[in-house]
């Protein structure tokens, strides 16, 4: 079985069957994402469940752990991730490689505070670092294969580039973006235009 396969695997086996139950899962993910994002992962799991609209009992029913809840929260972040790229199949080369670079710019904060919380023998974090680069890799071998980017860069370069980017403390989005405009001009060839 691909590491995607499994990503997804892990993503689906948290899904309830009841419209009811899911619509309160999806609820505990994104009340969990915004306040990791913005809190850290020691934020409260009452405070979550609260932002949730729903109760602790709800959120301990999904969760048992908050280790469970790290580890769900990051799946779903990296399965979407992965998701968005093969969407970009259609999308020409160098527009799909930073469209994807962008997206994970924008997810870092939320992947960062959770990854922290995760050891590196984490089998959930494992899984989702080899389908990062597995979903990544065919999105610059498209645009290098175009003539669109630089020929001696790996994916893995790329991917540190960006976190390193993504990690670094910005003023505001708008300088974040530039910066990450002015990284990518770097990556980009000739072929790529404007």
């Amino acid at each position: 079985m691909t590491d995607r396969a499994t990503l997804s695997e892990i993503v689906a086996v948290q899904r309830p069957r009841r419209a009811d139950a899911r619509r309160n899962l999806d609820a505990l993910l994104a009340a969990a994402r915004d306040a990791f994002a913005s809190k850290g992962v020691d934020t409260s799991l009452e405070d979550i469940a609260r932002q949730a609209g729903v109760g602790i009992g709800t959120l301990y029913r999904n969760f048992p752990t908050r280790r469970h809840l790290f580890e769900t929260v990051y799946a779903e972040e990296v399965d979407s991730l992965c998701r968005l790229a093969e969407e970009l199949c259609d999308v020409p080369a160098w527009g799909a490689l930073t469209s994807w670079l962008r997206r994970i710019v924008d997810s870092t904060v939320t992947i960062r505070a959770v990854r922290e919380a995760l050891s590196d023998e984490s089998e959930v974090f494992v899984t989702c670092r080899r389908s990062l680069l597995d979903a990544g890799e065919p999105l610059l071998r498209r645009a290098q294969t175009a003539g669109q980017a630089r020929p001696d860069i790996t994916f893995d370069d790329l991917l540190r580039m960006v976190s390193g980017i993504a990690g670094a403390a910005f003023t505001d989005t708008a300088q974040r973006d530039r910066v990450l405009t002015v990284a990518l001009d770097g990556v980009r060839t000739d072929g790529a235009g404007q």
